[in-house]
């Protein structure tokens, strides 16, 4: 039994570093960001606070009323961040929410594992109170470190692992429902779905939706996955097309993906929507510029963004009853594209 299962002594840096199988220096290190320790030891020492329910004395924590900073730590690589609207879009939301508090919206990009050093040193100062946790793909080793660190976050998008920590959502099942079924109730009979990747929850909700709606109609589904940028929706689009020549809709789960597929079908003499229908997710601001127009799946972006700001904001400030989802509904714009 650990020692936060038992009454006794509040736990120490050393029981720490004892349970972590480190020195208290190393573990010192760890909790003030300093580089130069292992992953591993880090990994260690995070499991033993958590574990401990070992609580630091930050310099979050003389502001606790105030609330003053908020990072939005952002797990993509820089070429998608800023290629696709939707993060432009959800900052901004967040932005405009934290503006009237007079709080500051930080930008920290997590590229991949070499940055999540200087993301836990940032944090481990208390330079933030509070985190906006977008685009984490599951067992992404950011939510541990967050919880360790006892760091007040809030995710864009629903977890993998239930209850891993509040969130703000669209209800991508329901929205990916609707349009594969609009596709379906036009006449068309071999629909197709180019899916986001499968360790994101936004990925499994929208293939879902897609197999909800598949199944309904008795029909038989494909699906091909993408990772939500253009090029992967062009591939994912020509590998449907060498299998399945005879498709005549495809479902998208992004307005960026589903650019990709109409360049593919454009390219193979597929007249959009006479031979092949289309349709996206997102209503990204591309999508009325498209040829043709894209249908596709609306998803209130900013106002995502800001319920995400005013849900920590709150929860900083002190309030409890705050609820630990909130999903918003998503409405299919029609189109010329199908």
């Amino acid at each position: 039994m650990t020692r936060s299962a038992t009454p006794g002594p509040r736990p120490t840096l050393a029981d720490v570093a004892a349970l972590a199988g480190v020195s208290p220096a190393t573990a010192s290190r760890v909790l003030n960001g300093t580089a130069g320790v292992s992953g591993t030891a880090r990994t260690e020492v995070h499991n033993a606070v958590s574990r401990l329910s070992y609580v630091r004395q930050r310099a979050r924590a003389s502001r606790r009323f105030k609330v003053s900073s908020i990072a939005a730590v952002v797990c993509e690589d820089g070429v998608r961040l800023f290629a696709d609207t939707f993060f432009s879009r959800i900052l901004l939301g967040a932005g405009q929410a934290l503006r009237s508090g007079d709080i500051q919206l930080v930008l920290l990009v997590v590229r991949g594992p070499a940055d999540h050093g200087s993301v836990e040193r940032y944090l481990s100062k208390g330079l933030a109170d509070g985190v906006l946790l977008i685009s984490a793909h599951d067992r992404d080793p950011l939510v541990p470190m967050l919880r360790a660190m006892r760091v007040p976050t809030i995710a864009a998008g629903r977890p993998m692992t239930p209850g891993e920590m509040p969130y703000v959502d669209a209800d991508n099942r329901s929205g990916a429902h609707e349009a594969v079924r609009h596709l379906l109730n036009s006449g068309r009979h071999k629909v197709v779905s180019i899916a986001g990747p499968p360790d994101m929850a936004v990925g499994a909700d929208r293939r879902a939706g897609y197999r909800d709606a598949i199944s309904e109609a008795g029909a038989v589904g494909n699906i091909v996955y993408g990772d939500f940028t253009p090029t992967s929706g062009e591939h994912a689009m020509q590998r449907l097309l060498e299998h399945h020549p005879d498709l005549d809709a495809v479902f998208a789960a992004s307005d960026l993906m589903a650019l990709g597929a109409l360049r593919a079908l454009r390219r193979a003499g597929r007249r959009i929507p006479d031979d092949v229908a289309v349709v996206g997710f997102d209503d990204a601001p591309l999508a009325l510029h498209t040829d043709p127009r894209l249908t596709t799946v609306r998803q209130p972006v900013e106002d995502m963004g800001e319920a995400m700001a005013r849900h920590l904001t709150r929860r900083l400030i002190g309030e409890v009853d705050m609820p630990p989802a909130t999903v918003f509904r998503t409405e299919l714009v029609v189109r010329d594209s199908g």
